[in-house]
């Protein structure tokens, strides 16, 4: 996992906690890179979890609440470091849809060492979107997160619906979104 998913999670936690929760939670937890990243080494992806698991243990709050809280942190961040990728999108939908033909292309040439998720949608209606998230990481609440954050972002009122389809092997979620009239 990119470097800068571990940064700026160790920012939000030094945001909205302290400096000193960062320190705790790194101490807690026996991490291969010792809690030292750079935006653009390349981590496990179990650290990041470790890291959540244990600032759930520290705050008592729910490990799932905290990835949802990082994620709309993270697409906030996503947003100001890459501008162009949301030049041209007013909606949730436009954006979503441009995932993984378009950014995931973009991130590849940039970081070509990146594992990323892959996203396909169906619009089975106008007011609806059902994007489908597949990955070996099974990180369906990093995508939720990311998705409410991007909800956020539009300020469009949409209701999500999980649905993990998941038999094994790779993690298959498929998430409905529907427009609120």
């Amino acid at each position: 996992m990119k470097g800068i998913i571990f940064t700026e999670f160790v920012e939000m936690v030094e945001d909205k906690f302290s400096p000193e929760m960062v320190d705790t939670i790194i101490e807690a937890s026996d991490l291969p890179s010792g809690g030292v990243y750079t935006s653009v080494g390349t981590y496990d992806h179990s650290e990041i979890v470790t890291l959540v698991t244990a600032l759930s243990e520290q705050t008592n709050i729910g490990a799932v609440d905290l990835i949802h809280a990082y994620c709309s942190h993270l697409f906030v961040r996503f947003t100001q470091m890459h501008p162009e990728f949301f030049a041209d999108q007013s909606t949730v939908f436009e954006f979503l849809k441009q995932v993984d033909g378009y950014i995931h292309v973009e991130v590849k040439k940039l970081h070509p060492d990146a594992e990323l998720p892959k996203f396909s949608y169906e619009t089975p209606r106008d007011d609806q979107l059902v994007l489908i998230y597949q990955s070996s990481r099974h990180l369906g609440d990093v995508a939720e997160g990311l998705i409410r954050g991007c909800i956020e972002y539009f300020n469009e009122e949409i209701t999500i619906e999980r649905d993990d389809r998941t038999n094994g092997g790779d993690a298959n979620i498929h998430f409905t979104l529907t427009k609120v009239a």
